[in-house]
Order: structure tokens, then C-alpha cells, then sequence
């Protein structure tokens, strides 16, 4: 008599929660994957690798199933013993200093010459929904492990990081050496940082590029906007950079003068090198008309020629000197 009732109270109650909890949506910016006893549904195929950024090791680790994505729409139904996992795939924006474990204002890190410099910026991510069993069953808090990842990835590039203009400008200007040349060019490595953001900010790119098959996480773009160091070392670098300065503008006004003495120079030797063709010019001249008479005419056609010619010059002479042995 007891198991009517109690039969009839579980019948509503079951039909209660089904009628009220088995329905769901899923919002435009939302994708879902259900699980039945906390196994997901699996769909055709493996997991979406590729090939070209995971190596052989990481893709047997990462090498995750396919689930079945359920897209925006509804409502849906899933029985009681169902589970519907929700996650946004919008786009979505993290600093850089954040950590769940701790409270942090920056990112320490030591640069090439031991410096120890703070980074700060922030990751823009969205979650990719060709990876949901990476995102969703494969560790426990993906977004920790791929900042983990990312600030692993960006201590080493800093520790390495020189400027890879350098040795080019160096070749280019001639002024290279074995011994000093590079330190030279390439100077503080802070201050290399400084002028490669965008550089750097690639390769933090190119080098993510595999958390969406690790952890279900696309970093759409990095973006590290600040490379500060302790204000110590920052005053020692600004000094370091105003005598780096000077020295350039030194070179620099020592390179205009010495050309403008070179050309100042090859003028000089253009304009003496045409005051003495123009002096030289007349002599040919008149050599040739001498050699010419003298063919044509003979030596008395040349006599009679240099005779002509002294005769201008005599009216125009105040003295004249003769010399008696050639006279006689």
C-alpha cells in the first residue's frame, strides 16, 4: 500500500526534472559537448593535429578524441544522466602577470647580460572549438597552463635575445672587428628589446601556435607593451644611452666634415687642372700653327712669320737690348 504512493512521487519527481532541467540553449558566442556518465560523446575521427607544430612526442601526449560540438541554437534536450559542458568562444583578453596561485605586478626576467628586467602586457585568446576535449577534460585549468607556457617561452627568448640588425649595420659601415664589433652594435640588450617589440611579439606567436592542440586555447595576439627595468639599472641605461648619443652625433659631424673636406679638395684639383689646361691650350695652338708654316713654307715662310709677329711687341717695347754677338 506504501509502494503506490512512493512509486507515484517518483514518477512526478522524475518528470518534474526532466521537464525543467532537460532543456538548455546555447547562446551565438557559446559552444557546448554533452557527456553521459561523464564520458563525452566522441565523434568520427581523431583529434584535429597538425602535423607541422606538434612534434612526434607531443602528438602521442596531446593526441586527444573528437567530441561533438553542440553549436548556438535550442532548446536542446539531455536526459538526467547527462551533462552539458559550456564554454565562450569569444575573444577574450588576460594580463600577462596573471597567476591564480599568486599576486604578482610584473614578469621577472634576465636578459642576455644578466640584467633583470619586469615585463608587462596582456594575451588576447579564445577557445577553439576543434579542441574542446583538450580544453574541457584535458588538464584542469588550461588558461593557467598555457600563461605558464607563454611566460616559459618568452624568460628564454629575453635570456637569448640580441638584435639581429646589428651585425648587418656593422658590415654595411665596414667598422666591424672580431674582438668587439658585436657588443658594439648590438649594445644593451634591454634597449635591443625595446626596438624589437614587434619582433618579439612574432615569435611569441609563432611559437604558441601549439596550445590550441595542447590545452583547446588559440592566443590570437601577444601583446608586451612594457620592458622595465629596476629604476637603478634604468638611470645607469639612460646615461649608457646619452653617451651612445654623443658619440653617434660626434661621428656623425666628424663624417660630414672629413667629406666636405674631400670635396672641397677634388674641386681645388678640378679648378688648378683647368687653369693649367688653359694655360697650356695657346702654347698648343700656337706650336701647331709654327709646325704648319714651317711644312708649307719652309724655314724662311717661319723667319718671315716670327718676324711679322715680333713687330707689335717692338713698337710696344720701351727698350730694346741687343747682343752684339748675335748682332754680328
Amino acid at each position: 500500500m506504501y509502494l503506490i504512493p512512493f512509486f507515484i512521487g517518483l514518477s512526478i519527481y522524475a518528470v518534474v526534472r526532466v521537464l525543467f532541467t532537460g532543456f538548455y540553449t546555447i547562446r551565438p558566442d557559446e559552444r557546448a559537448v554533452i557527456t553521459s556518465f561523464g564520458k563525452a560523446e566522441r565523434a568520427p575521427g581523431s583529434g584535429v593535429v597538425d602535423d607541422s607544430i606538434l612534434t612526434d612526442d607531443e602528438k602521442e601526449r596531446y593526441a586527444y578524441p573528437a567530441v561533438t560540438v553542440i553549436g548556438p541554437g535550442g532548446p536542446y534536450f539531455k536526459w538526467p544522466w547527462q551533462k552539458v559542458h559550456k564554454v565562450s568562444v569569444a575573444t577574450e583578453t588576460v594580463d600577462l602577470v596573471w597567476d591564480p596561485s599568486k599576486h604578482q605586478e610584473t614578469i621577472e626576467c634576465v636578459t642576455k647580460d644578466n640584467l633583470t628586467t619586469g615585463v608587462n602586457g596582456q594575451l588576447r585568446y579564445r577557445i577553439n572549438e576543434n579542441h574542446l576535449y583538450a580544453y574541457l577534460f584535458g588538464v584542469q585549468s588550461p588558461l593557467e597552463h598555457v600563461m605558464g607556457y607563454f611566460v616559459s617561452v618568452l624568460r628564454e627568448r629575453i635570456s637569448t635575445f640580441a638584435d639581429p640588425r646589428g651585425q648587418s649595420l656593422m658590415k654595411a659601415d665596414e667598422i666591424a672587428d672580431e674582438s668587439g664589433g658585436v657588443e658594439l652594435s648590438e649594445g644593451v640588450s634591454i634597449n635591443d628589446l625595446r626596438k624589437n617589440l614587434p619582433m618579439l611579439n612574432d615569435y611569441m606567436e609563432q611559437q604558441c601556435r601549439s596550445t590550441a592542440a595542447r590545452y583547446g586555447i588559440v592566443l590570437d595576439a601577444a601583446l608586451i607593451t612594457e620592458i622595465d627595468p629596476p629604476p637603478e639599472v634604468d638611470q645607469a641605461l639612460s646615461a649608457i644611452n646619452s653617451t651612445r648619443n654623443q658619440v653617434a652625433a660626434d661621428i656623425s659631424t666628424a663624417r660630414a666634415d672629413s667629406e666636405q673636406q674631400i670635396t672641397m679638395s677634388n674641386r681645388a684639383v678640378e679648378i688648378a687642372d683647368n687653369n693649367a689646361q688653359a694655360e697650356v691650350a695657346p702654347l698648343k695652338v700656337l706650336a701647331d700653327t709654327l709646325a704648319h708654316i714651317k711644312q708649307e713654307g719652309g724655314s724662311d715662310a717661319l723667319k718671315i712669320y716670327l718676324r711679322n709677329m715680333r713687330v707689335p711687341l717692338l713698337q710696344r717695347a720701351q727698350r730694346i737690348v741687343v747682343n752684339s754677338r748675335n748682332s754680328s
